[in-house]
């Protein structure tokens, strides 16, 4: 083993509770949509957004609050023959959708039906709005365009600033005012962007057993321009 600490990817857990979503211009509509439940004028829509806008943790919230079932692309097809149309969570739901085929559609559609007649409850996170997603059934395209979609806007400073923080502390890392400030100043003003750095940021502070400083930070943003993955 070299000098460096042998950096293991070992997942980390994100913390998901309403009390550590930060609120800011960005994402202030579907905030309150999500505190709204279940006083919505519709039983389903979809958050769009990109990567790393705080969808999954919004979905989060909201299935933590109203108990919803979470459905993947491969729990579709059973879907077809059950008749409960109880709070249903879909996150990233575009991708799985494509990954379902048309039968998964096909279910997906009638789970839609028996959601909206019986007052159930469905929402779908996506990085894009439904128009914009490879549907082959017709109905069921027709169906999740009619939906509220509610966008979750490109982050301020302030907002990308608190999501650095917060993707470091669910990693047990802490950062100075003063090297966020850095970074910032040096990347895209982008979620993805801030995900990419926290990345290297966590891999280098761990294996270099370092705390993360403007001398270090400077060296991630070095490599990632180094790589092509500097924005």
């Amino acid at each position: 083993m070299s000098a460096a600490q042998l950096v293991l990817d070992l997942p980390h857990r994100p913390a998901w509770g309403r009390d550590v979503f930060f609120e800011a211009p960005a994402n202030r509509a579907a905030l309150a949509f999500v505190d709204r439940w279940p006083d919505w004028p519709q039983p389903a829509a979809v958050i769009v957004g990109p990567a790393g806008a705080g969808k999954t943790h919004l979905a989060a919230v909201w299935q933590q609050r109203s108990a919803a079932r979470q459905v993947t692309a491969a729990d579709l097809p059973a879907l077809s023959g059950r008749g409960e149309a109880g709070p249903v969570l879909c996150d990233d739901a575009e991708a799985v959708l494509s990954r379902a085929g048309l039968a998964g559609e096909e279910a997906f559609f009638h789970l839609l039906n028996r959601i909206w007649h019986r007052r159930g409850a469905l929402l779908m996170t996506a990085r894009r709005p439904p128009a914009r997603w490879s549907v082959r059934l017709r109905d069921l395209a027709s169906r999740l365009n009619a939906l509220p979609v509610i966008e979750i806007l490109p982050p301020d400073d302030s907002l990308l600033a608190v999501v650095m923080v917060k993707q470091l502390r669910d990693r047990q890392l802490e950062i100075e005012p003063a090297v966020v400030g850095y970074v910032l100043d040096r990347i895209e003003r982008s979620f993805a962007a801030v995900a990419t750095v926290v990345e290297e940021l966590d891999r280098l502070a761990l294996a270099e057993k370092r705390r993360i400083t403007v001398p270090l930070a400077r060296r991630v943003l070095a490599r990632l321009a180094a790589d092509g993955d500097g924005r």
